[in-house]
């Protein structure tokens, strides 16, 4: 397979990504929920096919006639916008998964707090 081949692959996959990551953002956004597991294990499915990819595009040695600089270019711009999102909607996860503090106690003022701590009053003889 020649390098322009290879080169069109993996951007066809970085599209393809790059949309997931769209989409992940987007329902990550309106919900406030984590994808379900179906959704993650295309998402896993889908990265680990664009890894395979990085490596065989790291592994063939392109001919000094075969051009390619626009196209990997796009590939790194496009790459780089992924792990921008990525991170996004990373921070966008670890809120969803922080369990919601309680909210704090009402404020009391300072005469009810003497009230409260005052001594009683003595018994009816």
């Amino acid at each position: 397979m020649t390098s322009r081949n290879l080169l069109q692959k993996h951007l066809e996959l970085c599209d393809e990504l790059y949309e997931l990551t769209v989409e992940e953002n987007r329902l990550l956004t309106t919900t406030g929920r984590p994808p379900d597991a179906a959704w993650r294990s295309k998402k896993q499915a889908l990265s680990d096919r664009w890894s395979e990819s990085m490596g065989d595009l790291r592994a063939h040695e392109p001919a000094s006639s075969e051009p390619g600089g626009a196209e990997l270019e796009r590939a790194r711009q496009r790459c780089l916008q992924i792990l921008h999102l990525d991170r996004e909607n990373e921070k966008l996860l670890l809120r969803c998964s922080l369990v919601h503090p309680k909210p704090p106690p009402p404020t009391v003022s300072a005469q009810t707090a003497a009230k409260a701590y005052a001594s009683p009053p003595p018994p009816p003889a």
